[in-house]
């Protein structure tokens, strides 16, 4: 695949949930772009290209959200770009049989998670006079699948957010977006087919007219789009890199 160049020499980025699929190809992506990032996940960081740096943080936390953000201000200098990409997804029951406290363990990390970023990443872009954000949404948040009503509810108001902040910030400098992956080949999206007992082949020719399972570097790509200034008219947008699937 050909990236288009970017070069984000001077910039700061913040990125989290680098240690999945999706973020670790971010990670990699505005790393090699130039830019300088602060990466963050629950889990240790291990191998993870791209990083300048490395902070453990729970995104349900309040605490640890402003932390994280006040720190990666405080060790850069600013921050110009920031991607959510925490979320989690394990659901296999229709709403009736949703537990109320994988609802809200849902609901805290995907949609209560963005929300605190959001909230102190554009607080500190304020500050630097702009930025970009972009939240990692999924397709669910446009069309849902069977036996995910918490997981679909938490990616509505993740795209929520996102329009509503892109309007309220757009004259102040803060461009705010979200992308709606489909089916990426993810260490998520496996752990997710073999608990339903689903085939890899089956699942990829169901969820795209292309036939396969997208890549998170095809993600990164659209990431570096929409941090850069060839999409300084893009606000608000949701963007599907899904091979189709939301026009099948």
């Amino acid at each position: 695949m050909t990236t288009p160049i970017y070069d984000f020499t001077g910039k700061f980025a913040l990125v989290t949930g680098a240690t999945g699929g999706m973020g670790r190809a971010i990670t990699a992506a505005l790393g090699a772009a130039g830019a300088t990032v602060m990466a963050t996940d629950i889990a240790d960081r291990g191998d993870l290209p791209g990083a300048a740096a490395f902070t453990s943080a729970d995104v349900s936390d309040p605490d640890q959200v402003a932390a994280l953000v006040a720190s990666t201000v405080e060790r850069f200098g600013g921050l110009h770009f920031a991607v959510n990409a925490a979320a989690i997804e394990f659901e296999t029951v229709p709403l009736a049989d949703c537990s109320d406290d994988d609802f809200d363990r849902m609901m805290n990390v995907n949609t209560r998670g963005a929300f605190l970023c959001m909230k102190h990443e554009i607080a500190a872009m304020l500050t630097a006079g702009g930025g970009s954000i972009v939240n990692i949404a999924s397709t669910n948040s446009v069309r849902p699948q069977h036996d995910q009503p918490a997981y679909t509810a938490s990616k509505h108001a993740v795209l929520g957010l996102t329009r509503s902040a892109a309007l309220d910030y757009a004259r102040r400098g803060i461009r705010v977006n979200a992308i709606c992956p489909g089916a990426i080949d993810t260490p998520m999206l496996r752990t997710a087919m073999e608990r339903r007992g689903r085939d890899a082949d089956d699942v990829a020719h169901r969820l795209s007219p292309l036939g396969r399972f997208g890549r998170p570097d095809e993600i990164a790509a659209a990431v570096l789009w929409l941090c850069s200034d060839a999409s300084s008219f893009t606000t608000g947008h949701a963007l599907a890199i899904d091979g189709g699937m939301l026009a099948s």
